[in-house]
């Protein structure tokens, strides 16, 4: 079965939907959502850049951007002054509800539910009331390596085709996984934040080691990598449990120096622009090269 087709499925035999109903899209209160928002602070203060640069890509093509919880609630979001009325009418707009359990198929329900990157085109939407719209989503991972969000792309303009969207969708997975980084550094604040490659080049590989060298936190991604618990809390255990330093640098470090010498040749030897393409500090780039024996 494709996920598509089981993802209407979930929509017509686990949440009972009508794909022919009229009801608008759910939305809270002002009061409940002001509450939702102040659970999020953090994230959404971090990622409020993100969405503003995202916005910048695409509004041209008459395209909005969208953040919710890892509920399917819309927390934040960017549109032009000239479609915020079309926005509103269609339900992408801060408050909604737009979990698969109340919309049925839909980019940021069908993006949660299933844990990956989608894109929901038009007629691919469960309820016939939502098939005039695109939306292309990814999650967004906490730092206990769950779902914190969903970022969304979406139009409702006709004459936006697959592959256009499919390249916005790239740019959508891309932003995401920024803004799990940067979530991940602000949420180790004291740390010192390691960074390595990922296989599929969308994930964030990350872990901060703090100054007794215990590794204290993993994004998903390294999670994955180094077999440490998927979810929740993680137990502090050395760094050279998970490096292999007695063995010289393998593994992690191998992939952390080549990261920054990549950095280093596409900036062409700067420095500060190396150090902006890969989201730290140029004091933080020039100690890292420092420990990784690069430029002795």
């Amino acid at each position: 079965m494709s996920s598509l087709a089981a993802s209407w499925r979930r929509s017509m035999q686990h949440h009972g939907l009508d794909p022919a109903t009229r009801q608008g899209t759910r939305r809270l209160e002002d009061r409940t959502l002001a509450h939702r928002r102040a659970m999020l602070e953090r994230f959404l203060l971090v990622s409020a850049p993100k969405l503003d640069q995202l916005f910048g890509l695409v509004a041209s093509s008459g395209c909005g951007v969208l953040l919710t919880d890892s509920e399917g609630l819309v927390l934040d979001q960017r549109c032009s002054q000239a479609d915020a009325d079309t926005f509103e009418g269609w339900g992408l707009w801060p408050g909604s509800d737009w979990s698969e359990a109340a919309e049925g198929t839909n980019g940021i329900g069908t993006c949660l539910a299933e844990a990956r990157r989608v894109t929901i085109h038009r007629g691919d939407h469960f309820l016939a009331r939502n098939i005039g719209m695109s939306c292309m989503d990814a999650p967004i991972f906490g730092p206990d390596g769950r779902i914190v969000a969903a970022l969304d792309v979406s139009s409702a303009r006709a004459d936006q085709t697959e592959g256009f969207n499919r390249r916005i969708a790239a740019t959508v997975a891309q932003t995401a996984r920024s803004i799990e980084a940067d979530y991940f550094r602000a949420s180790f604040p004291d740390a010192r934040i390691l960074v390595g490659d990922s296989d599929d080049g969308e994930t964030a590989v990350l872990l901060a080691v703090d100054g007794d060298d215990l590794v204290v936190g993993a994004t998903r991604g390294a999670r994955r990598a180094f077999q440490l618990e998927s979810k929740g809390a993680l137990k502090p255990r050395p760094a050279a449990d998970l490096f292999g330093r007695e063995d010289g640098p393998t593994g992690f470090e191998r992939a952390e120096r080549a990261a920054v010498i990549r950095a280093l040749t596409r900036a062409n030897g700067n420095v500060s622009k190396a150090a902006r393409d890969l989201g730290i500090g140029r004091a933080t780039l020039y100690r890292r090269m420092k420990r990784l024996g690069i430029g002795d």
